[in-house]
């Protein structure tokens, strides 16, 4: 008996639980102009209590003699402004996931990358990619964790 009032205590305050965690969820428009266009339909992050989501954000397309390093500073700067808009930092990112549409910028971009960080660098995975939305050089998301 004291099992199944436990299922039926447990079950009945799963909707509180659900309420209580759509509570603590903030989102944050995306910037305007990037690969997902003027109003994409998505956000640019969402905080879920201490965890900050990143949406993909690119380097917005080629510029004519564009390098890789100025096409990872780009994205970066990109990134940290979603980060930021969470009110986190680019160190309190735990995992980066980085697209690329050349493998042969790996190098230039990781010279940047190391730029935008104090502290440990978080987890990656740099992916090779056929092409990006808008011919962009790169595409970076991640997951942030408040201190």
């Amino acid at each position: 008996m004291i099992r199944r009032l436990s299922f039926a205590v447990a079950v009945a305050l799963l909707p509180l639980a659900a309420h209580a965690a759509e509570a603590e969820r903030q989102h944050f428009p995306a910037t305007p102009g990037g690969a997902g266009g003027a109003n994409p339909p998505y956000s640019g992050a969402v905080l879920a209590g201490k965890t900050l989501y990143v949406a993909g954000t690119t380097d917005r397309g080629p510029v004519a003699g564009d390098t890789g390093a100025a096409a990872a500073k780009r994205v970066l700067d990109n990134v940290k402004r979603e980060v930021e808009s969470g009110g986190l930092t680019m160190d309190d990112l735990v995992w980066v996931q980085i697209f690329s549409s050349d493998l042969a910028d790996y190098a230039a971009f990781n010279e940047v990358y190391r730029t935008y960080f104090k502290g440990p660098m978080p987890a990656r995975a740099y992916l090779g990619v056929d092409h990006l939305l808008g011919g962009a050089k790169f595409e970076v998301m991640g997951i942030a964790v408040k201190r």
